[in-house]
């Protein structure tokens, strides 16, 4: 998989952007190997290459939950436009919104005012919204982790953008002395889910744009902790 570095085709190359970021599907893959994502950080890197048009988060929310409200109103004061449903509880006690049918929705709406959509997410379901916004002549980029997203998703979109070999790009740093001090035990216990310096060979990289035919010439160790 080759590094593209956007640069090389020009400052504006990839056009006008609209994201599209599948929040709960995310957020869960970004939990199983276990780190929390700096969305500014992502933003940022979502959008080398091209100008932003939109950057859309589409969650579930849960009206009770104030640090989930406080989340979102970060989100919607650094770039996005938050597009929520409150959740529903099912009779086995699970919370869940489907966002779908919306973000297909946005994502064929708006593709006449955008030459490269991104979609975050590794739902298979995506496919046929994919396919279709590329009939009508826009390019498809899907950013997940390799683990968490369909193999037929990669197959239809125009490039994948593996953030399993741009985490140290996107992780949120800790942001107290409780944090750092979890961390350093993670690394003292063998826990961490990077090395020094697999973080400091990719942070000195310009390139951060993966195409989805070859393996990575950069790649960052991931090991899950065991509980």
């Amino acid at each position: 998989m080759d590094i593209i570095n956007p640069d090389q085709f020009g400052s504006n190359a990839r056009g006008r952007i609209t994201i599209f970021i599948d929040g709960n599907n995310l957020f869960h893959a970004a939990r199983t190997i276990g780190i929390e994502i700096d969305y500014a950080r992502l933003l940022k890197l979502l959008c080398q290459g091209g100008s932003l048009l939109r950057a859309f988060f589409y969650t579930g929310v849960d009206e009770n939950a104030a640090k989930q409200q406080g989340f979102l109103l970060w989100m919607r004061r650094n770039g996005y436009r938050v597009v929520q449903k409150e959740l529903k509880i099912f009779p086995d006690g699970t919370k869940k919104a489907n966002l779908d049918v919306e973000i297909a929705v946005d994502m064929l709406g708006l593709c006449s005012k955008y030459e490269t959509a991104i979609l975050v997410s590794g739902d298979e379901d995506f496919a046929y919204a994919v396919n279709a916004v590329a009939y009508k002549g826009a390019r498809v980029e899907i950013a997940g982790f390799r683990n968490n997203t369909s193999p037929k998703l990669i197959d239809v979109a125009d490039r994948f953008i593996d953030l399993d070999s741009l985490i140290p790009l996107i992780v949120k740093e800790p942001d107290s002395e409780e944090q750092k001090t979890a961390i350093a035990a993670a690394k003292a216990n063998g826990l961490l889910f990077m090395d020094e310096d697999a973080l400091h060979t990719i942070r000195e990289r310009t390139s951060t744009f993966i195409g989805k035919n070859k393996e990575p010439k950069v790649t960052t160790e991931v090991t899950i902790p065991k509980h």
